[in-house]
């Protein structure tokens, strides 16, 4: 038995000489330290010894398996730092290369619109007001003077969190909160999404872009409101655009207007993108309904205003002349690319 346990000392050292990899040294330690290994085989054997020889061949054992176990860690380490060398030598980055160009990433086409919208009116001393996508029924209907059961909420098509909670239908009600909280004179556009359960088409999105505009103060007239809207469409759409306001109704302004813009393809010669009408609807607008006014704490016997709400989407789809709404919702890369 001991000459069994010295030649497997003298076996193991001369294969850790010859070794070049992890994994064959696992395999040396299992053939021989494992619990099938043949130093466990010779140590079942000191069953067999007589009493005086098991402790002489017992403190061999340890020995040989310190020997063992000490060699192989050894070799494992020496292994580990010469492939790390190897690896390192194999992954020398050569800084004189030339080096990949990544393309550059571009605004999404609806962020260029808007950025630009917000630079016409923070110009024109207007500030940019936010407010939650989920709304109270309150904000969204009733303080705008749409009262329960009122029939423009059947026109709204509203996502219905609960009785009180609603997915906003469009960015007046933050028109509403700032009201509250600010004293006039108020000067705001506030832009963000808004949700209507509309079925998805080319011209419909259950989620899209409004911008609604607030200005309070004493003696505000519809003309301040005219004069408004086209220092915005000059600047939007050229100085040659020109704008008309067409009556309408919407229940939160009164007097209410549609507004109109010469058509940017024709110049309002009529063509397919006007349907031959030179005109393009391009907002709704009017003067702040008293009640709204009240509502707000604000005095409609002091203080007048107007608003106005645009979609951002179909002035982005007149801008770049797009005719399917979709295209800015499914990150193709050939569309984006474009823009």
């Amino acid at each position: 038995m001991k000459e069994k346990l010295q030649q497997i000392q003298t076996s193991v050292e001369e294969l850790l000489k010859q070794i070049s990899d992890i994994s064959a040294l696992e395999n040396i330690r299992v053939q021989y330290l494992g619990k099938k290994g043949e130093l466990t085989s010779v140590l079942r054997g000191m069953g067999s010894l007589s009493a005086e020889e098991r402790p002489q061949i017992g403190a061999l054992a340890n020995k040989v398996r310190e020997f063992l176990e000490k060699s192989i860690e050894e070799k494992k380490i020496s292994l580990e730092k010469a492939a790390r060398a190897n690896n390192l030598k194999a992954e020398t980055i050569d800084v004189t290369m030339p080096g990949k160009i990544s393309p550059n990433g571009k605004l999404h086409p609806l962020t260029q619109v808007m950025n630009e919208v917000k630079d016409i009116f923070i110009g024109m001393g207007f500030s940019i007001a936010q407010g939650p996508d989920v709304e109270y029924d309150y904000y969204n209907f009733e303080a705008l003077n749409i009262p329960k059961h009122h029939p423009a909420r059947d026109t709204q098509d509203t996502f219905y969190v609960n009785d009180n909670i609603v997915l906003r239908t469009q960015t007046s009600p933050v028109q509403v909160r700032v009201m509250e909280k600010q004293k006039p004179p108020i000067r705001i556009i506030s832009p963000g999404r808004v949700f209507r359960s509309d079925a998805v088409d080319a011209t419909h999105s259950p989620v899209f872009h409004q911008i609604e505009g607030l200005v309070v103060d004493k003696g505000v007239t519809m003309s301040d409101l005219k004069g408004t809207l086209e220092t915005f469409l000059k600047a939007l759409y050229g100085k040659d655009a020109r704008v008309r306001l067409r009556p309408h109704h919407f229940p939160f302004t009164e007097p209410s207007a549609e507004v109109d813009v010469s058509c940017f393809v024709c110049g309002g010669e009529g063509c397919r993108v006007c349907k031959n009408e030179g005109w393009i609807e391009i907002l709704g607008a009017g003067m702040v309904h008293p009640k709204v006014l009240a509502n707000c704490g604000i005095d409609p016997e002091i203080y007048s205003g107007f608003a106005f709400g645009l979609g951002l989407e179909r002035i982005t789809m007149g801008r770049y002349d797009i005719d399917d709404l979709r295209l800015f919702y499914e990150n193709d890369l050939r569309f984006l690319q474009q823009f």
